[in-house]
């Protein structure tokens, strides 16, 4: 089995993929796709050194930044879960969140000085499309009026394929984002209803198909392994059906199933409700 990986600006290559080499790199470790990792986190670093660490940044403006928001809301609770998120369906929740981030955004850049270049710009969460059209509008032009993005930075965000619209995609890319990951973690029924997470196999197709009609490139899903009830026929059905999908990268992960840490984990039947 190969697997043919065209990165950015890369020259593809052809890997093999072997028994041996899966052993080698199942290792445990902390989750990769944010930086710095959950574990170099803690309570030791304060204020003045977040200040100190900008100023320190802003002595090389001619340097590019990467920069990362974080849109902690969504409508439900997936029992998986282990982000930070404010489960909320009111409309307007997020108004006063994105003025409290207008101000942060405006802080930062002052800190940096002249340092405004933006080389990569993703928006994570939560669910950054549960933010409505206005809402979006509102959030990049209060990055765009800071920062200088370049025009060949790389623009990605998470979306969740259960309430992104193709309003919404278009708007985004109107903006200049071109690579974006959902959640899929797995299309059996069964799976979805002990993990509330009920997403079809027709709302991942329709979104996948929307993002590439409209120039999305580099589309990620996001697969978990060991989760309740999910059974190695059923998931490997679930594995046919994304391969068919042929997203650009997979991000497949083992279910961290923490319940001394996740409340939602242990208590059956719970719902996370407003404020909770």
């Amino acid at each position: 089995m190969t697997n043919t990986h065209s990165g950015h600006n890369a020259r593809a290559e052809s890997i093999e993929i072997t028994p041996e080499l899966l052993t080698q790199y199942d290792r445990p470790g902390p989750r990769y796709t944010s930086y710095p990792t959950a574990p170099e986190w803690s309570e030791d670093f304060g204020d003045a050194d977040y200040r100190r660490a900008l100023a320190d940044a802003a002595r090389r403006p001619e340097e590019p930044l990467s920069v990362y928001v974080h849109i902690p809301f969504c409508r439900e609770r997936c029992s998986f879960c282990g982000c930070n998120v404010i489960i909320s369906k009111k409309e307007g929740v997020a108004a006063k969140y994105l003025d409290y981030l207008d101000r942060e955004i405006g802080m930062a850049a002052e800190a940096l000085g002249q340092r405004r270049r933006v080389a990569q710009l993703h928006w994570g969460g939560g669910t950054p499309t549960y933010l409505s059209v206005p809402e979006l509008e509102r959030l990049f032009e209060s990055l765009r009026r800071r920062f200088e993005i370049l025009p060949d930075a790389e623009i990605a965000l998470e979306v969740d394929p259960r309430v992104t619209t193709l309003e919404q995609l278009k708007i985004l890319r109107g903006f200049g984002f071109n690579r974006l990951s959902m959640g899929v973690q797995d299309l059996d029924p069964e799976v979805q209803a002990e993990v509330n997470r009920y997403q079809t196999e027709e709302q991942t197709r329709r979104l996948t198909d929307w993002a590439r009609d409209l120039g999305f490139g580099g589309i990620n899903m996001d697969l978990i392994y060991g989760l309740p009830a999910q059974k190695v026929d059923r998931w490997a059905t679930t594995i046919e059906k994304i391969v068919d999908m042929r997203p650009d990268r997979l991000a497949v992960y083992s279910f961290a199933h923490l319940p001394e840490k996740l409340r939602i984990q242990f208590v059956e039947g719970a719902e996370v409700r407003d404020g909770e």
